[in-house]
């Protein structure tokens, strides 16, 4: 997808949902097989998606993962997309995906967790993995990564760019995991421009390209000048460049799809840790764990900044990522205060994982509720 692409067919792309246009290798065209060679062992790989593949954020980051690990391993995988996250929906993927040989599961959305963990005593011969959550069973684990050391990262960029000082987030739902990158951008903006404050709408709902864009439209309405987001589309990017602003995107660089906008994202990389769960499974050695790895990891970076960056933010960002990957600068390190002026996290001190992991409190200056 060139960059001289006019905004009319970017919103055709994002709607029609053409693989194409998410970058990178093309997915396949079924969510019932997705085959690679299947190897000696018969190990077979399913993963239930939230979205469709073609989103070109989270689940397309996750398949990318998936074709990656294809690539590495060789194994057999097969995927289904739009499963919603209920009991029966998640309870039939999973059954499905056994009933044609799966013996990993991966479930890739938070409301899978509860799901997966009642059925994982049922079938003790697959290993399940659950993304974002934090139960564990003898078969399941939990995995995710410290997205707050990039979205802190990319709080800079946006700090240094508003000339407004009103930035607007565009949010999913007010789960732990949102309200911790929220708050992990806002210090980052922040550290760079203390008048700048960072206005959130949600939406609830992870996937609605639509619902995503109007979100962002009402923030540029009330003067937001940068839009960042927690979702799963480039609908308030769109937003952004029609309006003549700029933008922060999430899960994949989606720089050549909003070129008029984009100036870096918070992305993942699944690929590697697929991987490596995966040949513990081949060997015999896979138990069940809770992880949760960073920038150090490689599991989450920042994509490049464009040229729609603000001039310095290269130099910033780089400051403070040599100093988060070393562990000199931990971003939830006290003095931290809440919305409320109050203190939240003391001088000196550090939240622990399981702080963070419960988070449902705001950081002084952000404009909006926990609802």
């Amino acid at each position: 997808m060139k960059k001289f692409l006019t905004i009319s067919m970017i919103l055709m792309l994002v709607f029609t949902m053409v693989l194409s246009g998410c970058g990178g290798s093309e997915a396949p065209d079924t969510s019932e097989d997705a085959s690679g060679d299947v190897a000696e062992n018969s190990v077979k790989v399913g993963f239930i998606y939230i979205g469709p593949v073609g989103d070109c954020g989270y689940t397309y980051a996750h398949d990318l993962g998936r074709q990656y690990l294809e690539d590495q391993l060789g194994v057999e995988t097969i995927y289904q997309e739009n499963v919603a996250e209920s009991q029966q929906d998640v309870e039939t993927a999973v059954k499905n995906m056994i009933d044609q040989g799966a013996n990993v599961i991966f479930g890739t959305s938070f409301g899978y967790m509860e799901p997966m963990a009642q059925l994982s005593p049922e079938y003790p011969d697959v290993a399940f993995m659950h993304c974002s959550g934090y139960m564990t069973t003898d078969n399941m684990g939990n995995y995710f990564g410290a997205m707050e050391e990039a979205r802190y990262l990319s709080g800079i960029v946006a700090g240094m760019k508003t000339e407004s000082n009103e930035i607007g987030y565009v949010a999913a739902y007010p789960i732990p995991e949102v309200i911790r990158g929220i708050n992990a951008f806002s210090l980052g903006v922040q550290s760079v421009n203390p008048d700048a404050v960072v206005n959130v709408t949600w939406t609830n709902t992870w996937y609605d390209p639509a619902k995503e864009k109007e979100a962002a439209k009402a923030l540029l309405d009330q003067g937001c000048d940068v839009i960042t987001q927690h979702q799963d589309t480039t609908g308030p990017q769109i937003a952004a460049a029609e309006k003549g602003a700029t933008a922060i995107g999430y899960n994949t660089d989606t720089s050549e799809l909003v070129p008029d906008a984009f100036m870096t994202a918070p992305i993942w990389n699944w690929g590697p840790y697929y991987v490596e769960q995966v040949q513990e499974v081949i060997d015999g050695t896979w138990a069940p764990e809770s992880y949760y790895g960073g920038m150090t990891d490689g599991i989450v970076e920042l994509a490049p900044l464009t040229d729609l960056a603000p001039e310095g933010a290269q130099e910033a960002v780089d400051e403070a990522q040599a100093k988060i990957i070393d562990g000199s600068f931990n971003i939830f390190t006290g003095p931290i205060y809440g919305q409320d002026g109050q203190i939240q996290v003391e001088e000196g001190q550090t939240l622990t994982l399981d702080e963070l992991l419960s988070m449902d409190w705001f950081v002084e200056g952000v404009k909006g509720s926990i609802q």
